[in-house]
């Protein structure tokens, strides 16, 4: 048994005369690693700044404990890698890179842990390689990137407690769920499923473990500070979640959320997930672990219930996936061989086919509709250059005095993310939103008495202003409808009322 004092890396590579694990599959893992980390990095060197993106370096650009849409630890992340790499889009994916590689290693260490052998190990290092889901997230950088790594370190940390019972690795949960709390408030689910799980079917010792509790104790003293920044401004990310359910179509959308997020995580890791389900429930050799794929269950069942994303929770599918790794290679080497080998070449097939992008931005056609546009795709990472070039050329237009007690102001937060990214370049004055967290940012100036206005229509705006006149047009062929594609600028004039009372009414999520 390891000791309490021995270092988590030691402890998860090494193997002693008394370690029961089999040896780590360290040239196979490498190797498929190295492979995929390549892949990733060349897909991230893609067309531009993904919208979000742009938004996580505005957010960083203004410091807060909480966020409208997520914890501080992104935008700070995104901000650091802009200020150390200013305006390069592929220095800022570096650690989305590293993420992802790091959640196909560390996917293979828990087959390990569970007693997989080195065939059971690369299998699982595969079907995370070759994941849609793993290999998107390399591309830009998320908050659902950095999640799922959390999560599958915190998945880690607690197969490796059930075999070694070092307490060391609970307070380390601790730490880690702790981070996971400042990028989602998603991390609880989790919790809560394992606590349910352990205390039906056992290991009911981890319940009376002082270190789980002290552990908690540091994730909740974490979050203090994003709840009183959420108490303060009137709970925002409880009405995300009823926009994110209007977005998946609340419960009808959730008879797609178990197919969608198995599609996006490929076919190997599918196959893997029902296998790892099987036996982690049915199988004596992964009895200990029964609790967690019953924890599994119910991660699923409450974000497909509660309409979340097909995302959320994606952490935790490595452990079943190498769970099934690990009941596939205990199989008769013949029919293994039958049924892996054609379904690891599929799988590498569809996701060099279908997930990197290699197709030349004059390949593109332009997008039916915005839902389309702002998917994970191509489209949301053009047009904005454009988007600033046009907003200036309009702002120019306005007469000089009129410039200096302008401001910028968009319809939709990605827009205000390009422009802010922007601004010093094209000589822009400051830009706000009303929509999503640029809504919270900041209020206008009550002498900014001009404004332009990117998007939106008359009616809407003359609900604000007295006088709004066409100054401008932006249509982008390849850009996003209503965002970077038929937009129209407008000059706007004549606040009805006074910035911090029409400020409020404006804001939408």
């Amino acid at each position: 048994m390891v000791g309490p004092y021995t270092t988590l890396l030691d402890a998860t590579f090494s193997s002693t005369a008394e370690d029961p694990r089999p040896p780590f599959a360290a040239v196979a893992i490498a190797a498929v690693a190295g492979a995929f980390g390549l892949v990733a990095a060349l897909s991230a060197t893609r067309y531009g700044y993904y919208y979000d993106e742009l938004y996580f370096i505005a957010a960083g650009k203004r410091p807060a404990f909480g966020y409208v849409d997520q914890g501080p630890l992104v935008p700070l992340l995104a901000r650091s890698m802009d200020w150390l790499f200013p305006g390069s889009f592929v220095a800022l994916r570096i650690p989305a890179v590293a993420a992802s590689v790091a959640v196909v290693v560390l996917s293979a260490v828990i087959a390990r842990e569970l007693g997989g052998a080195r065939g059971a190990q690369a299998l699982t290092a595969v079907a995370s390689a070759t994941s849609a889901f793993v290999l998107g997230q390399a591309q830009t950088l998320s908050t659902n990137g950095i999640d799922t790594l959390l999560w599958v370190l915190l998945t880690l940390l607690v197969v490796r407690w059930v075999r070694t019972r070092d307490d060391a690795l609970l307070l380390a949960s601790g730490l880690v769920t702790a981070a996971a709390i400042q990028v989602k408030w998603l991390i609880p689910v989790f919790w809560i499923a394992v606590v349910v799980a352990a205390g039906w079917l056992g290991p009911r010792e981890l319940l009376r473990r002082p270190a789980l509790w002290w552990g908690g104790g540091i994730a909740v003293l974490a979050a203090v500070r994003g709840l009183i920044w959420q108490a303060r401004h009137g709970w925002p990310h409880i009405g995300m979640g009823s926009v994110v359910r209007g977005q998946t179509g609340g419960l009808s959308g959730s008879l797609w959320f178990v197919p969608q997020t198995l599609y996006w995580w490929g076919l190997l890791s599918a196959v893997l997930v029902v296998c790892g389900v099987w036996q982690l429930c049915r199988s004596l050799r992964l009895r200990p672990y029964r609790f967690l794929g019953v924890a599994f269950l119910l991660v699923v069942a409450v974000f497909m219930v509660s309409g979340g994303r097909s995302v959320y929770g994606a952490g935790i599918y490595p452990m079943v996936i190498a769970a099934g790794a690990v009941g596939l290679a205990a199989t008769p080497r013949r029919w293994l061989t039958i049924a892996a080998v054609p379904t690891v070449v599929l799988s590498v097939v569809a996701v060099v086919a279908y997930t990197t992008p290699w197709r030349a931005v004059s390949q593109y056609t332009p997008a039916p509709n915005r839902a389309a546009a702002l998917s994970p795709s191509a489209y949301s990472e053009l047009g904005w250059p454009e988007l600033i070039s046009v907003t200036a050329a309009a702002y120019r237009e306005l007469p000089l005095q009129q410039q200096h007690t302008a401001v910028i102001m968009t319809e939709w937060y990605v827009q205000a993310a390009a422009l802010d990214h922007g601004r010093s370049a094209a000589g822009l004055p400051p830009v706000f939103s009303p929509n999503r967290g640029f809504g919270y940012f900041s209020v206008p100036p009550e002498t900014a008495d001009t404004v332009v206005y990117v998007g939106g229509t008359e009616a809407d705006l003359s609900r604000w202003f007295t006088s709004v006149v066409p100054l401008g047009r932006m249509d982008y062929s390849l850009g996003i409808p209503g965002i970077t594609r038929d937009v129209t600028i407008w000059q706007c004039g004549g606040l009805k009322q006074p910035w911090s009372l029409m400020w409020p009414m404006m804001r939408r999520l």
